[in-house]
């Protein structure tokens, strides 16, 4: 009888020890799922993307992404550097790569400007009073595109208090090629893209539509192909 016994206990401590794990496997499924679905439920976040991803390396700042068609080297005003940027075809559209250093922290407006020429203390090829990089014209507009955005008109960067920022856009403003001898421009304002609530005003103004207010020129270099 005592045999019986031993032999029950034991079958039903293996029986235990399987259907722990399994159940604390089941419990991990259920709320570890990749396929966990939105709710509009108030209080509730949204789903999140799950699973393996392959860590991205975008090197360090001053260092354009290897395998960029185009580069440029950004400086400041008085020729202290202020990071790289690189261009590269990818699926019909451009990916800009933007790494910053030595520039004030905050939200800053950057885009591409005409006029490869990137001269401190310089008059706008239209003329006008001088100011830093204004050499580099206007914002890039391409294939007769005069609305605004403009071709050139990118993403602002943000700078964090390290003086440093990274960002990666993609456009289809612009090819490589239409871009070779151009200039990157950085702002030292964030860009309102002209979007002016009419509480404010009627419409923005043809300087907001040109510029988004993004204030002076903090940074620039001229695009090359690599």
């Amino acid at each position: 009888m005592a045999q019986r016994s031993l032999k029950n206990f034991t079958t039903a401590r293996r029986s235990a020890a399987f259907v722990a794990p399994v159940a604390v496997a089941a419990f991990l499924l259920a709320g570890c799922s990749p396929d966990e679905n939105p709710t509009d439920a108030k209080g509730t976040q949204p789903s999140v993307v799950t699973g393996d991803r392959a860590p991205v390396d975008v090197g360090g700042v001053g260092q354009p992404s290897e395998g960029g068609e185009a580069t440029a080297t950004l400086r400041q005003p008085n020729g202290q550097p202020a990071g790289e940027a690189s261009f590269e075809s990818s699926e019909g559209s451009v990916i800009v790569t933007v790494k910053a250093e030595n520039l004030a922290p905050g939200f800053h407006g950057m885009h591409l400007h005409a006029v490869g020429k990137c001269e401190p203390n310089s008059t706008a090829p239209s003329g006008g009073a001088p100011g830093d990089f204004l050499s580099a014209g206007g914002h890039l507009q391409v294939d007769g595109n005069t609305s605004h955005p403009a071709s050139g008109d990118l993403v602002s960067i943000y700078i964090n208090e390290e003086g440093k920022g990274e960002t990666v856009t993609a456009t289809d403003g612009f090819d490589i090629e239409q871009i070779l001898e151009t200039a990157i421009v950085i702002h030292e304002k964030p860009d309102n893209f002209g979007n002016i609530p009419t509480k404010y005003a009627p419409a923005p103004d043809e300087e907001t539509l040109m510029t988004g207010d993004a204030g002076k020129r903090i940074a620039c270099g001229v695009i090359e192909k690599s």
